[in-house]
């Protein structure tokens, strides 16, 4: 029997949103730290520095090959083995940052160098210095063209974060695991909460990214 108003009953709502509560404030952190980092690593990159970029182009090219469930995996499960211990929620962190940084970092360079290279000669033939101009020119038309794929990345990002389950994280699909471990019949129903509240998640992450587009 399709019961979902039976699968939300007994304080199970509450207990959801808390998962829910969780998936969100992770995917928020996460996506900062991501972003903070991968825009130094995709400018490094753009700059084309000598030894740096090729060596953080091939370590992301490496990171970026491998599974983010693998990258979990070995934060939380390999890492004490060698003397450092994190918690669910760390690992799952760290792991993501490394991940999506890598991920953001390509998106960056991309953007940068799709803007004309007459700008940055403009830039400095009016005194500005190459920082100066990056900073008032190249990257802020560099933006606009990266959102579209920085809302698609980040909005994976918050899917991915189910992965985290494997590690016993408290968020909305480890919840739901437990919901219907406890009742077989409220496996569908689970199933059916989860992909409706990922999709509100990701739904006005994606509207809202619209409208930073045209306000711009």
């Amino acid at each position: 029997m399709f019961d979902i108003t039976g699968a939300l009953s007994n304080g199970n709502f509450i207990y959801l949103m808390k998962g829910m509560g969780s998936t969100l404030s992770f995917s928020v952190l996460a996506i900062a730290i991501s972003f903070i980092i991968g825009l130094g690593l995709g400018v490094i990159r753009y700059m084309k520095v000598p030894v740096a970029s090729n060596a953080l182009g091939f370590l992301m090219d490496v990171i970026r090959s491998v599974p983010l469930l693998l990258i979990i995996v070995v934060f939380y499960f390999g890492f004490p083995q060698l003397g450092y211990r994190f918690s669910a929620f760390g690992a799952a962190l760290i792991a993501f940052v490394v991940f999506e940084s890598c991920m953001i970092a390509e998106i960056v360079r991309a953007g940068l160098k799709s803007v004309a290279v007459g700008q940055m000669e403009a830039g400095l033939s009016t005194g500005f210095t190459f920082s100066e101009t990056m900073r008032h020119i190249i990257i802020p038309q560099g933006v606009r063209s990266m959102v579209p794929s920085l809302v698609s990345q980040f909005i994976s990002l918050i899917k991915d974060t189910s992965l985290t389950t494997i590690i016993s994280f408290s968020e909305l699909t480890y919840r739901s695991k437990i919901i219907y471990s406890m009742d077989s019949a409220y496996v569908l129903p689970m199933y059916v909460i989860m992909a409706f509240l990922y999709w509100i998640i990701c739904h006005t992450l994606s509207k809202a990214s619209k409208r930073f587009e045209v306000d711009y």
